[in-house]
């Protein structure tokens, strides 16, 4: 494993999920970590269990689809740790479910604002602190849905499609500049957001099960065991990839 001790991260959505389980892989390998998430308590949660660890994070109150917010939260991090290495920008919601026609607009507004444009003012953020830095890796978390199309979910899959661009534009803007820009494409993970989509029903979850190759749902440390990889100089050479988490689900 590569040797990550004494870098500087900040991970968005950090306090649940996906999120909360790369603050603690990245932790476990000796990254202070910035933990950023809009729920206050579950932000000081995961920073308080790193820190019962023994490692080192703080957590900030932030809302990610507010430019000014996301511009503070970074500067937070670099006054507290000197320098930002790594961000994961994870924050996301699924968004209601409705055919296209039939989307409200509000929703539609609500799950771009913070599915895309929130990636965006991030890495508007991250990138110059890290360019000052010398470099850096930044991986954005997308979707299965961001690589092929998903009925019914119309919004989160062209939010997530939008990751996949931005991730690639960005990626080839910055390799030369020492910071490599990636994603990753989780298939369907147990974190309480997927709880909350499938709701009680047990039909539901057999049925997301049985669409998984490998015939189950995800674990949130295996989501987040790629990001820290991607993270890490034993990925050195791959920049702007959306490398697909997901059980095989996007190959059949």
């Amino acid at each position: 494993m590569a040797d990550l001790a004494g870098l500087a991260a900040l991970v968005t959505g950090g306090g649940s999920g996906v999120g909360r389980a790369t603050v603690l892989e990245l932790a476990s390998r000796g990254v202070r970590v910035l933990v950023a998430d809009i729920d206050g308590d579950a932000g000081d949660v995961s920073a308080q269990l790193v820190r019962e660890a023994g490692g080192i994070a703080v957590a900030r109150v932030t809302d990610v689809t507010d430019v000014d917010q996301v511009d503070e939260m970074v500067r937070a991090a670099l006054e507290e740790f000197g320098a930002l290495d790594i961000a994961v920008n994870n924050a996301g919601i699924t968004g209601p479910g409705a055919m296209t026609a039939d989307y409200p607009i509000e929703a539609w507004r609500a799950t771009m604002a913070l599915n895309l444009d929130s990636v965006f003012y991030c890495l508007r953020a991250e990138i110059p602190a890290m360019l000052a830095g010398g470099g850096g890796a930044i991986v954005n978390v997308a979707s299965g849905a961001g690589l092929v199309g998903f009925a019914g979910l119309p919004a989160y899959v062209a939010s997530k499609h939008g990751v996949v661009g931005l991730t690639r534009a960005a990626g080839l803007e910055y390799a030369r500049k020492g910071i490599r820009v990636n994603c990753v494409c989780p298939g369907s993970t147990r974190t309480p957001m997927l709880e909350a989509f499938m709701g009680e029903d047990e039909k539901v979850e057999k049925m997301m099960r049985a669409a998984v190759p490998l015939g189950r749902l995800g674990e949130p440390d295996e989501i987040a065991k790629s990001i820290v990889w991607l993270c890490s100089d034993e990925a050195s050479f791959v920049v702007g990839h959306a490398l697909a988490v997901d059980g095989g689900s996007v190959i059949q």
